[in-house]
């Protein structure tokens, strides 16, 4: 159980069956809430600055402050014409392992989104992973091969770059100002369909989403195999717009234009979209690409200890006034935490 006690009985078996019912009822779709290959993917991202609101693309607003739907419709064309251009499909190339003659053929098919003048796109790590080759096309027509920049997959990001002239990009956002209800447009290869990208709308349903990749294999889940979960994905943005696989790493985008998401995964009890689905803040992948950029891959800090909860037998134990803080149960070699001289028995 999620807060490590126990469930005994009657109680038990309930909470059991509980469990059974929601694993047939709520399976969650992660990654290939965009991708259409079969296989996991892993990725790293890289981001620009925020652009500044456009004027000229806001939405027109009533007296009353509300959106009207003549305006609503006007602004999402508009957002479609300065950010479709620059949506891109990307093709996961692999060669089969029983296949003779070691020839990369398609495994899977995702979006991305061009983001500066050099051609970096910003998609996710499950769109690019395991690929021999990455083939890039734009909506006006023209495919290049693309290199991978870095990945990771603890946040579910990937850079790609592409090298040609005149390549359109799209604004980099604020994340941070988005609220709960906020009108927002994905744009992606939903199911690969030819003829270019799928643009649908919707809006924010919600903020701060926390969810866990599911084991590979499951539903489409990006865990690392073997019945393993994957990462836990922070900050998530939950949104009604739909997204389907080949959505993944396509932009979700706020009424001025400007990429605020990494479109990412699905809730679904069929693999395809049921109103619930999830982009990864801009803000988070701007971090991160930038440290790929800069170093090609992603340090995080970590301490180096091994901890537990302070509980009433052991703060009576230590003396303590009440039950809180952690207790250092065993401090790694070579870790921060001994550099810094903690020892096994602090709180």
């Amino acid at each position: 159980m999620p807060d490590g006690t126990r469930a005994t009985g009657a109680g038990r078996r309930r909470r059991a069956a509980g469990y059974a019912a929601a694993a047939l009822t709520a399976i969650v779709l992660l990654g290939l809430a965009g991708c259409t290959s079969k296989h996991n993917h892993e990725g790293v991202a890289t981001a620009a600055a925020a652009a500044t609101p456009n004027a000229a693309s806001m939405p027109p607003f009533s007296s009353s402050g509300a959106t009207s739907s003549a305006g609503l419709i006007t602004a999402i064309r508009q957002v479609v014409q300065e950010v479709k251009p620059a949506v891109v499909q990307i093709t996961n190339e692999q060669v089969p392992p029983d296949q003779f003659g070691g020839v990369a053929v398609p495994a899977g098919v995702g979006s991305g989104v061009i983001y500066d003048g050099q051609g970096h796109i910003l998609t996710n790590n499950h769109v690019v992973e395991g690929a021999q080759q990455l083939q890039v096309s734009l909506p006006d027509g023209r495919s290049f091969s693309a290199k991978l920049v870095g990945r990771d997959a603890q946040t579910d990001l990937a850079v790609v770059q592409i090298s040609g002239s005149n390549l359109p990009t799209a604004a980099l956002g604020d994340s941070t100002t988005l609220q709960t209800g906020e009108w927002v447009v994905a744009i992606g290869n939903a199911l690969a369909l030819p003829g270019g990208p799928t643009v649908t709308q919707g809006v924010v349903s919600a903020l701060g989403r926390t969810v866990q990749e599911p084991p590979a294999g499951q539903a489409g889940g990006n865990g690392p195999g073997g019945g393993a979960a994957g990462p836990f994905l922070f900050d998530l943005i939950q949104t009604d717009a739909p997204i389907n696989p080949g959505n993944s790493g396509g932009p979700l985008i706020n009424a001025q234009g400007q990429v605020v998401g990494v479109n990412s995964q699905i809730y679904s009890q069929t693999g395809g979209f049921m109103g619930v689905a999830f982009a990864i803040p801009i803000d988070i992948a701007s971090k991160v690409a930038r440290e790929l950029k800069d170093k090609g891959k992603v340090t995080r800090g970590w301490l180096g200890v091994v901890v537990q909860e302070v509980d009433r037998n052991l703060a009576k134990s230590f003396n303590l006034p009440k039950p809180e803080g952690a207790l250092v149960a065993r401090v790694l070699p070579d870790s921060p935490a001994q550099q810094a001289g903690l020892k096994a028995g602090d709180v």
